[in-house]
Order: C-alpha cells, then structure tokens, then sequence
C-alpha cells in the first residue's frame, strides 16, 4: 500500500454512499444525493465498481466546489472520498 492509500483507509466519513454496481452517470448521481443535507466538511465516502469513478469524481469535485480526497481500490471494488465544499 502507498502512503495516500493508507491515509485514505484511515478517513472515517460521515456519509457512505453505495454505488457498486452501477454505470456512468449513476455514481456520480448517487454522490450528489448524498451530499444533501452534510455541512461544509464533513466527508462522504462513494463506493464504486465503476471504473470511471476514478476520472469522474474529481472531475466533478473541481466544477462542483468540494475537494477530491482520493479513489482506492481492491479488485473491482474502489472506494472514494470528497469533502464536502
């Protein structure tokens, strides 16, 4: 495991959101959903085994204002962090 891995399986997120099996926009969709209602700060964690996720989150993250904390993964399965802007 590299450093930001480590880093990023230490976060403890306020808000996980579920988008394993599911494709382009959906996770993305899923996210937007999930950051309703969190409050600058806090952080949410996307579960994704979609591996657009990896291009798509902090694309997102840039023209939606909250910060991309990083995307990590075993198999199929990818694991993502925002915080809320």
């Amino acid at each position: 495991m590299t450093d930001v891995t480590l880093e990023l399986t230490e976060l403890r997120p306020d808000v996980v959101v579920d988008a394993r099996r599911l494709l382009c926009p959906m996770p993305i969709l899923k996210v937007e959903a999930g950051l309703r209602g969190m409050i600058a700060g806090q952080l949410l964690q996307v579960l994704a085994t979609d591996p657009g996720i990896s291009r798509d989150l902090p694309a997102w993250c840039k023209v939606s204002g909250h910060r991309f904390l990083g995307v990590h993964g075993q198999g199929r399965e990818l694991s993502g962090f925002i915080q809320k802007g």
